[in-house]
């Protein structure tokens, strides 16, 4: 079979299927099996795919056809510009979580001012030396969030914890696969426990979502993406009720805790931060509570 004529089909069969953006779905699934870009499909319509392309094109068809995320089916997901691999381990990267690195770019180049150009230089400590920049990822996943922030602060100390082994396996792969494994320092851990501090950073996409919503949730996450990941509780607040005492233990005077949230739990979220500095909760593209941020007291 040629190529458009394959491509059409697998639409048309995604489509009965109910899967979402079956065009998308498609593309990105024959893109897979062929090792190639988008523009290759396009400019090569005629191309015949050999038997083995077209079996291992149908099996993942029939795999995303059943619900299986395509990340699951190929492996990948790209996140802020990186090419990170993913399993059923791990939450997939989702885009909205990128404003988490979006926020810490922010609030550093405001600490340290403008006219610093190289942001992960030396935290200064009044009265003191200066100290490196210090940040945690707490409940790393695939490492997306330790390894965004050490792409962009190629001078910090990182550290990175889940609860979960099979995620950090992950973790470290990807970390390897971007040559920063010698950047992160990952540990198997319940949030903080047992990390020393401080820290001038605390960043976390916790899970956020109650038990009480599970059928508000896409189907194919609550089916396949790792449950403990997504879910944190009857309410959704559990994790993070736990993580902001421990994050004001562990950050520095001044430093910050920067957390995704969902809508439904946002203004709980602001009330567990009562006493805490600055507090804001800033909105994603769609203009939903996306990003808790709160910064330690000074004293």
């Amino acid at each position: 079979m040629q190529l458009k004529p394959a491509l059409a089909a697998a639409i048309d069969r995604l489509t009965t299927a109910n899967v979402p953006s079956p065009r998308l779905n498609a593309e990105l699934l024959l893109m897979f099996v062929l090792a190639c870009d988008r523009a290759y499909l396009f400019a090569h319509p005629e191309r015949e795919l050999s038997t083995v392309e077209e079996s291992s094109y149908n099996a993942a068809l029939a795999e995303r056809a059943r619900g299986i995320p395509a990340q699951y089916i190929t492996g990948h997901q790209e996140f802020w510009g990186m090419d990170l691999i993913v399993t059923p381990a791990v939450l997939i990267p989702r885009p909205e979580t990128e404003h988490l690195i979006e926020a810490v770019l922010e609030l550093r180049k405001a600490d340290v001012g403008p006219q610093i150009s190289d942001l992960s230089s030396p935290t200064p400590n009044v009265g003191g030396p200066r100290s490196a920049l210090r940040i945690a990822d707490v409940g790393t996943g695939s490492g997306a969030i330790a390894l965004a922030l050490g792409k962009e602060f190629p001078l910090a100390e990182i550290h990175a914890t889940d609860i979960s082994a099979p995620a950090l396996e992950i973790a470290r792969a990807n970390a390897a696969r971007l040559q920063l494994a010698h950047r992160i320092h990952f540990h198997e851990t319940d949030l903080l426990a047992g990390i020393q501090p401080p820290f001038d950073f605390i960043v976390s996409n916790p899970p956020y979502v109650g038990e009480s919503e599970e059928d508000e949730v896409q189907l194919e996450v609550r089916k396949f993406e790792p449950r403990t990941a997504v879910f944190a509780g009857p309410t959704g607040l559990e994790i993070i009720a736990r993580l902001i005492p421990q994050a004001r233990l562990a950050l520095r005077p001044g430093g910050w805790l920067i957390m995704e949230i969902s809508g439904t739990i946002a203004s709980e979220t602001k009330l567990l931060l009562h006493g805490w500095d600055e507090v804001r909760i800033l909105p994603d593209l769609q203009s939903i509570p996306r990003v808790a941020q709160a910064r330690k007291p000074q004293s």
